[in-house]
């Protein structure tokens, strides 16, 4: 049997590190021995960037914004759903996950980070656009990969974007007709909740991990209306 293999590790908190390990091709990244995600169940991920790079699609000079660059499925799947005249930032809490995917060694996101079209922003996704460089930027879709609530990852920043405060920063910082799509580990009716307090359109569906197998992980679309009440 192959044995796993330590790639790169980090410490993300005084309470967690965050390990890349290899095993039969498979990339895998562990907080404290927990799995976050895996390269052989990326159907959920890979519906997420899909869906926010489709509302590229018609609108000249769209702007998307990932947050959670992750193993990098989400922003490889937007960027090949969205035209060519469209820019993707991704916003990363660590750099070192963002030195991990450049790695041509390591098998994982190395050529979405390279297109032209890719803008990485360090930082917690909400302090980015509350206050950071892309607080006046109006997005067009806003993808967030952000509940990890069984992890030691979970931000504060995270919290607030999935509670109430959340759903009116995001409709502030999202075009006419933008939409915003979250990724969840479960159904999250107080999130939908909050979605639709703040002027929002929602809607949910489930995708197997594995696509056709594997746990159900729910995508939260908040819409909004093309022009503003």
């Amino acid at each position: 049997m192959k044995p796993w293999i330590v790639l790169a590790e980090t410490r993300v908190s005084p309470r967690a590190t965050l390990v890349l390990l290899a095993h039969d091709g498979e990339r895998v990244l562990r907080v404290n021995g927990r799995e976050l995600m895996s390269s052989r169940r990326t159907a959920s991920e890979e519906r997420l960037g899909t869906l926010g790079g489709l509302v590229a699609v018609g609108r000249p000079s769209a702007r998307l914004l990932v947050g959670g660059l992750g193993l990098g499925f989400t922003l490889r799947a937007a960027l090949a759903a969205a035209p060519a005249d469209a820019s993707v930032d991704v916003a990363e809490l660590l750099p070192d996950v963002v030195d991990w995917n450049r790695n041509p060694e390591f098998g994982l996101a190395a050529d979405a980070l390279a297109d032209p079209r890719t803008r990485v922003l360090i930082g917690d996704v909400w302090d980015l656009l509350a206050t950071g460089p892309v607080a006046g930027v109006r997005y067009d879709a806003i993808m967030l990969d952000a509940d990890n609530e069984t992890t030691a990852m979970m931000t504060a920043g995270n919290r607030r974007l999935m509670g109430r405060p959340g759903p009116l920063l995001l409709r502030d910082r999202l075009a006419p007709a933008g939409q915003v799509i979250f990724w969840c580990v479960e159904p999250n009716p107080p999130l939908e909740a909050a979605l639709r307090g703040a002027g929002f359109t929602v809607s949910a569906e489930s995708v197997r991990a594995w696509g056709h197998g594997g746990n159900r992980h729910w995508l939260v679309t908040g819409s909004l209306p093309a022009k503003r009440a």
